[in-house]
């Protein structure tokens, strides 16, 4: 049952991210989670997006602030968005699972329904850190039995015209974009489905 336009108090879907999720080098109004919530309201799910993206932010940036993020009264859902960061730094890919199964487990402890959001690593990194990378995103999916959209940047990445200069970087279109792909994933998760 989907939550209804009509609610007084609407649930909050906290967005635990990076610059991908806060909105690098565009207006504020245009940041993903912005974006989402209009979307969301538009598809008549009232619920409110809190951003909690910070650029630059690696899994164990988003682990070190998720109780900050979390507050005194935690959201009714998460949809974590950790490890693009990860993945153009090199940075060790069990340590980085190690950080996403903490923050799921800190997050389903507080009552926090989550949802993750798979990232792939850039191809220059070579074949075996790109698929030990892209494994741990349905592994920990199904660990804590939480659902996964496969890969945030899915129809943007390596599209020029969807990207800011820095060919990493979604402008607004491309946030439009990333908000259309995963839509009907976070209506289904809103819903329990």
């Amino acid at each position: 049952m989907a939550i209804p336009v009509s609610a007084q108090t609407p649930p909050r879907l906290l967005v635990l991210g990076d610059s991908l999720s806060a909105g690098y080098n565009i207006q504020a109004r245009e940041a993903f989670p912005v974006r989402l919530e209009a979307a969301l309201r538009a598809a008549g799910v009232n619920v409110q997006v809190v951003n909690a993206g910070v650029s630059g932010d690696t899994s164990a940036g988003g682990l070190s602030r998720v109780d900050w993020a979390l507050g005194q009264r935690p959201p009714e859902f998460a949809r974590v968005a950790l490890g693009a960061n990860d993945g153009l730094r090199g940075l060790d890919v069990e340590a980085m699972e190690r950080n996403l199964d903490r923050i799921l487990e800190r997050m389903k402890a507080r009552g926090v329904k989550p949802m993750l959001a798979g990232m792939l690593a850039p191809p220059n990194m070579g074949s075996a850190y790109r698929e030990s990378f892209a494994a741990v995103f349905p592994r920990l999916a199904a660990k804590h039995g939480v659902p996964l959209y496969p890969f945030l940047l899915e129809g943007v990445a390596a599209r020029p015209e969807l990207n800011l200069s820095d060919g990493i970087h979604p402008n607004p279109q491309g946030v439009d974009t990333m908000v259309a792909n995963i839509l009907p994933h976070v209506r289904r998760f809103l819903a329990g489905g």
